[in-house]
């Protein structure tokens, strides 16, 4: 059944990708490749979301006045220890370097300098992949992550763990950017939409599964550790992952591609005669045709293209900013913060696969205009129900149920609103804002302690604005890609 759906696909998209011709649109051979590379997004929200479980809410009192104790969370002058309650945590980097009063910023910086090395390694390795291929550049930052996320566990002091975390994050940025740019090189264009949405999911089975890790490892080098060493496994793609065929083309390496494009046609059924042919003949082709180039600052050249650049990357902003403030926030809202942890992760999966229909029937403008006004309503009634756990855990949910919709629509809505000639840069000008908005996330997700109705007031009013910006973006759902800047500005 799936090899004959293959074959009519490759028919109707033969005049369009040589590639896809050969290897067909999706099969047995795509969609191993994709179960592989997917599985490396679980260590992805494990490091991204594990500042919840390293730095949890911990109760103290000042160890030098014993007379204080009965009043727990009191920053006291000329304090120079403090003795934590260990009844669910047995330690974490608060109480392992005094992270409370004035020195509690060094926890959201931490998270913030890590934030930070997701944008330097979705950069760094996003050059690296276009220059050495998808393969090589893949491995080696799941190599640095595994060896970086172990020694994390081992570090000493704070700035040791920081700096330390900063590696890790440089090199879970390098697995992202290069396993998403290797799974859609290998799709068909028929699926690559509904490929690209669903490549979220195992991030949101990797956050659901980390509050397991939280409730059987109470101690932070331990779970550390445990988040960590399953990166071990990811070794053995040097053996199992191929190089993409299409930057193999692109490179000139007609017969590397020829080879990998005749394994998957195999698996799928497909003839193989004749590919070798035609990878020598698109090579060529390659090599003759002269691409248009247009600069970074394209980006902003019309009064057009600076409002619909300015919209998706505020928009780009709202899910940096809510998701990871909003799932940092939950974890500090009353209640059991595994539940709570457990709870906010579990309906994402569904809001993800919610975006794959919403995005067929609505488009990708009201997708990502109902998306963002249900996060941001959602919310802002925090701020106004009446004060239980209960209640604010599920209008928390409920706004990253909204978040999680937004994050996998503006994804496809940049690859398909900027032109060919500057898709890279807006992406990449885009994913760089998001970063920005995930860096700002903790110091908002902690400004609970200066006033309760702060972050909920900033988590809703942002993606409310972004909403409205949303009026100015064309609905890209079935157009034409746009080639040129001309195209762009229709």
């Amino acid at each position: 059944m799936l090899e004959n759906e293959t074959k009519d696909e490759t028919a109707q998209n033969a005049t369009e990708d040589p590639i896809t011709k050969a290897i067909g649109v999706i099969g047995k051979w795509q969609i191993w490749i994709c179960f592989v590379v997917f599985l490396v997004k679980f260590p992805v929200a494990w490091h991204q979301m594990s500042i919840i479980f390293l730095a949890p809410p911990m109760n103290f009192t000042c160890a030098d006045n014993h007379t204080l104790h009965h009043n727990d969370n009191t920053c006291q002058a000329n304090c120079t220890d403090y003795e934590y309650d260990h009844s669910i945590f047995k330690e974490t980097i608060i109480s392992e370097w005094n992270l409370v009063c004035n020195r509690e910023w060094l926890k959201n910086l931490t998270q913030t300098i890590f934030m930070l090395g997701i944008l330097v390694g979705n950069m760094l390795f996003g050059h690296l992949s276009d220059r050495f291929g998808r393969r090589m550049p893949f491995l080696a930052a799941v190599f640095l992550q595994l060896i970086s996320g172990v020694t994390t566990a081992y570090s000493v002091n704070w700035h040791m763990f920081t700096a330390l975390r900063f590696l890790l994050a440089v090199a879970t940025g390098g697995t992202m950017v290069t396993s998403f740019v290797l799974t859609m090189e290998l799709i068909g264009a028929k699926y690559r939409e509904t490929v690209g949405i669903i490549y979220q999911i195992p991030f949101n089975l990797g956050h659901l599964s980390l509050p397991l890790f939280g409730y059987y490892l109470r101690d932070w080098s331990t779970f550390q550790l445990a988040i960590s060493l399953p990166s071990v496994l990811f070794l053995s793609y040097y053996f199992l992952l191929p190089e993409s065929p299409r930057w193999l083309l692109t490179a000139g390496k007609a017969e590397e591609a020829a080879k990998i494009m005749e394994v998957a046609a195999k698996r799928n059924g497909l003839p193989t005669e004749g590919i070798a042919s035609t990878t020598q003949k698109m090579v060529v082709a390659m090599g003759n045709k002269e691409e248009e180039h247009a600069s970074f600052l394209a980006l902003f050249r019309t009064p057009r293209l600076r409002a619909r650049t300015a919209a998706i990357c505020f928009n780009w902003f709202v899910c940096g900013l809510c998701f990871f403030g909003v799932s940092q926030y939950i974890g500090h809202v009353s209640g059991n913060i595994f539940t709570n942890v457990a709870i906010s992760a579990a309906i994402q999966i569904p809001g993800t696969l919610v975006s794959i229909y919403a995005n067929r029937l609505l488009g990708r403008k009201l997708t990502l205009i109902s998306s963002n006004c249900v996060a941001g309503v959602s919310c802002l009634l925090i701020m106004v129900v009446p004060q239980s756990g209960a209640s604010h855990l599920a209008l928390g949910c409920i706004g990253l149920w909204g978040i999680s919709i937004s994050f996998a629509t503006v994804y496809l809505y940049a690859g398909e609103l900027f032109p060919t000639v500057v898709r890279n840069s807006g992406v990449g000008l885009s994913s760089t804002v998001a970063r920005i908005g995930s860096m700002i996330a903790p110091f908002v997700a902690t400004l609970s302690k200066t006033s309760p109705w702060l972050p909920p007031l900033a988590f809703g009013i942002v993606p409310l604005i972004g909403a409205g910006l949303c009026a100015i973006l064309p609905d890209t759902r079935g157009k034409k890609l746009p080639d040129t800047l001309e195209e762009g500005e229709a």
